[in-house]
C-alpha cells in the first residue's frame, strides 16, 4: 500500500508527530521558519522520551526512519498534493501574513484537515449541533481566517503528550515530558477515518531498536476516537492546571497550581466535565481527574501560555476564554474561571502596553 504523505503546519509539538508518522513508514512535510527549515532538512527532527523500566531518554532521529521527514516555508506548499493536513501551530500564529495565505489555500483544497492545537478551530467546533460557533468568534486572534473550511474535512485531535524545546538545544530537539497520546476524533466520512485509523495502527505496529540493541514499543501513539468528544478531555486539564499558572505577578508551575488546594481543583476540572457532558459527551470519553492530578506532579514548570505571557507575548490560545464563553451559552459560570481569564487579560494587556 502507497505511504501517505502528511503536510504538518508548526515544527514544534508538529515534529513529535511528524517523527513517529515516518517512524511508521509515511511522508512528512513541515511548514516553519526559516532558520528552522534548514536545520530540519540538514538534521531532521530529533525527539528525546522517557521510556517506562529504563533510566535514560530515548533518542529518535527522523534521518534514520523509513519514512521522509522535510520541511519547507509557507509560500512553497501546494496543500493539495497531500493526503492529510495536521494544525500543530499556536492558534495566533495562522494571522501572520504568509501562514494565513497558506491557510486559505488549505481550505479550499478539500484536503482532511486534523487540529493538534489546544484552541479547537471553529470548523470543528461546527459539528457540534449545541453550539452558537458565530458567538464565539472573539475568542480567536482572527476568527475569519477559518470560514472557509468545510466542517465535514475538519477534525480535533488532543495534544495530551507534553514536550518543549530543551533551551540550550538546537531548535530540531524536542523533549517529551510526559508520553502520553495523541487522542483523534473521526473524520464525518468513513474514508478519511480509515486513513487515520491506518495511521493509528502504523503508529501502534512500530517497533524501535536502541543503541545498545534492543528492540522496544514506544509511547505516544495517535488514538482514533468515534466520538467527536474525545478532544475536548484536554479542556478540564487546561483549566484546572496549565492556565491556573498564571497569577497576579508571577507564574506557578502546572504541579503547584493542581496541588496547592486539590478541593478547589477538584470542583474546577469537575465543572469543565460537567460542561462537556451537557454539550453531548459521555462521562467515560473524559479523563478521571485522579489519573490526571497524578500526571501533574511532573509538571514541575509553568505550562506555555504561561511562559509566553511572563515573556511578554501580546497572543496566546484562549481556551480559558472559549469554555467560559460556551459556558453562559448554557447559563453555567464558574468563578474561578471567571478569575483565570481576568488574570489572563491583565497579562496581554500589559503586554501589549509594554509594546507600544
Amino acid at each position: 500500500m502507497k505511504s501517505l504523505n502528511i503536510l504538518i503546519l508548526g515544527a514544534s509539538y508538529g515534529s513529535l508527530l511528524a517523527t513517529k508518522i515516518v517512524l511508521a513508514g509515511h511522508d512528512v512535510k513541515m511548514v516553519c521558519l526559516p532558520k528552522e527549515v534548514e536545520l530540519f532538512n540538514k538534521e531532521g527532527a530529533i525527539i528525546r522520551m522517557p521510556i517506562k523500566g529504563r533510566d535514560n531518554l530515548i533518542e529518535i532521529r527522523s534521518k534514520d526512519c523509513s519514512g521522509k521527514l522535510s520541511a519547507d516555508s509557507p509560500n512553497s506548499i501546494n496543500p493539495a498534493e497531500y493526503d492529510l493536513i495536521v494544525l500543530a501551530m499556536q492558534e495566533p500564529q495562522y494571522s501572520s501574513p504568509d501562514v494565513g495565505v497558506l491557510l486559505q489555500k488549505v481550505a479550499k483544497s478539500k484536503v482532511p484537515c486534523m487540529s493538534i492545537m489546544n484552541m479547537p478551530p471553529p470548523p470543528f467546533l461546527k459539528r457540534f449541533n449545541s453550539l452558537n460557533v458565530d458567538e464565539l468568534s472573539s475568542c480567536y486572534k482572527e476568527s475569519s481566517l477559518w470560514d472557509e473550511f468545510d466542517p465535514a474535512l475538519f477534525t480535533l485531535c488532543s495534544p495530551d503528550p507534553q514536550a518543549f524545546r530543551p533551551p540550550d538545544e538546537k531548535l530540531n530537539v524536542l523533549q517529551v515530558r510526559l508520553p502520553t497520546n495523541f487522542k483523534a476524533a473521526r473524520f464525518t466520512s468513513d474514508s478519511d477515518t480509515e486513513m487515520l485509523q491506518r495511521l493509528q495502527n502504523d503508529i501502534e505496529n512500530l517497533r524501535f531498536t536502541t543503541k545498545d540493541n534492543i528492540t522496544i514499543e514506544l509511547p505516544v501513539k495517535l488514538k482514533v476516537h468515534n466520538s467527536i468528544y474525545v478532544p475536548l478531555a484536554k479542556w478540564a486539564m487546561l483549566i484546572a492546571g496549565n492556565y491556573r499558572c498564571v497569577q497576579q505577578n508571577q507564574m506557578r508551575p502546572i504541579k503547584e497550581a493542581v496541588h496547592s488546594n486539590i478541593v478547589e481543583t477538584t470542583k474546577i476540572y469537575e465543572w469543565v466535565v460537567d460542561l462537556c457532558v451537557s454539550l453531548g459527551g459521555e462521562p467515560n470519553d473524559f479523563v478521571s481527574f485522579e489519573k490526571y492530578a497524578n500526571a501533574a506532579l511532573s509538571l514541575e514548570s509553568p505550562s506555555s501560555a504561561a511562559r509566553a505571557l511572563d515573556n511578554g507575548t501580546i497572543a496566546i490560545e484562549r481556551v480559558d476564554k472559549l469554555v467560559q464563553a460556551i459556558a453562559l451559552q448554557n447559563d453555567r459560570r464558574l468563578n474561578s474561571l471567571d478569575v483565570t481569564v481576568s488574570l489572563v487579560d491583565g497579562w496581554l494587556e500589559k503586554n501589549r502596553l509594554k509594546e507600544k
